[in-house]
């Protein structure tokens, strides 16, 4: 039988008053109209629920285990009627963000986090891709938003600045290119450089140095993990790899024409598209400076507000 809600929350509502006429006020219907309710479901049922014999109604053994699922039932339904109002007011039911992999993860996560802390309603999918891939995905998921070293500019797309990155040229403390003197692109190419795979298919670093001998890899966990084995030499970002270059696993490789360089990845969003109250609330974690964010947390402390 398909539940009922309101005969449910009669039930409910006797048991914890302790009586049909109490049950009835905290409900503001009838005495009569709550009995009537509660004898249908149990017409339905087939059984009884409630125990009538003695001043205070009682749960019949079946009655307690009807109504503890019952209970779940009206727990999930008044959480079904709040989302509903959340999403009435603005609140986006999904979310979709691309993430290119070259990128740190934690920041987002951490903006995941607060999200979370703040009961946003929102089903968000974070999906991570590299190179040319980001915005291919970005375009075929129709996402909202996109988290990416280069992109291809468009009317349509608006950008914002994130916090600059810098890759280092590295290899293994043991491996041939690991010396203080600089080396030539020559040199470079009788070694195997270690990429990552352009998840569009097309071949769009053009940080590669066009040798002949490249494997390319899955992710840069696994790159680190190849270089740390001296499987090769290649670009990492600096936040991946600084202990090890601290402590002397890896080493910076002195390519004569630059060792490391640095990128501004950006936050971009489309315009054509407006966004709910979460995108706007994720834009404003992933581009706030950490002075501009405790502000905002002291101020919302003082307000009493999450």
């Amino acid at each position: 039988m398909r539940p009922d809600l309101d005969s449910l929350q009669a039930l409910d509502a006797v048991v914890r008053e302790g009586g049909l006429a109490r049950g009835a006020a905290r409900l503001h219907k009838a005495q009569s109209a709550v009995s009537y309710q509660i004898g249908k479901l149990e017409a339905r049922l087939g059984i009884a629920l409630l125990d009538r014999r003695g001043y205070r109604v009682r749960l019949t053994p079946a009655g307690e285990s009807v109504l503890a699922e019952g209970r779940r039932l009206l727990a999930q339904a008044d959480q079904l009627g709040a989302l509903a109002q959340q999403f009435a007011r603005g609140w986006e039911p999904r979310l979709t963000v691309i993430l290119d992999g070259i990128l740190p993860l934690e920041p987002t996560l951490r903006a995941l986090r607060t999200l979370a802390a703040e009961r946003t309603p929102t089903r968000i999918q974070l999906k991570v891709e590299y190179l040319g891939g980001v915005q291919q995905r970005f375009e075929r998921d129709a996402a909202d938003l996109m988290l990416v070293k280069d992109y291809d500019s468009q009317p349509n797309l608006e950008a914002r600045d994130l916090p600059e990155i810098e890759c280092v040229l590295c290899a293994a403390a043991n491996h041939p290119l690991a010396r203080p003197r600089s080396v030539t692109l020559a040199e470079l190419h009788e070694h195997v450089e270690l990429s990552i795979q352009d998840s569009s298919g097309g071949a769009n670093d053009r940080h590669r140095f066009g040798g002949e001998r490249v494997f390319y890899l899955a992710g840069f966990d696994t790159k680190k993990q190849a270089l740390l084995m001296g499987l090769g030499f290649g670009w990492m970002p600096r936040y991946l790899v600084a202990e090890e270059l601290r402590g002397g696993t890896l080493c910076e490789v002195r390519f004569r024409a630059g060792s490391h360089y640095r990128f501004t990845p950006r936050l971009v969003r489309r315009t054509d598209v407006p966004l709910g109250p979460t995108g706007a609330r994720l834009i404003e974690l992933l581009t706030a400076s950490p002075t501009r964010a405790s502000a905002r947390t002291v101020a919302r402390r003082r307000r009493g507000t999450p």
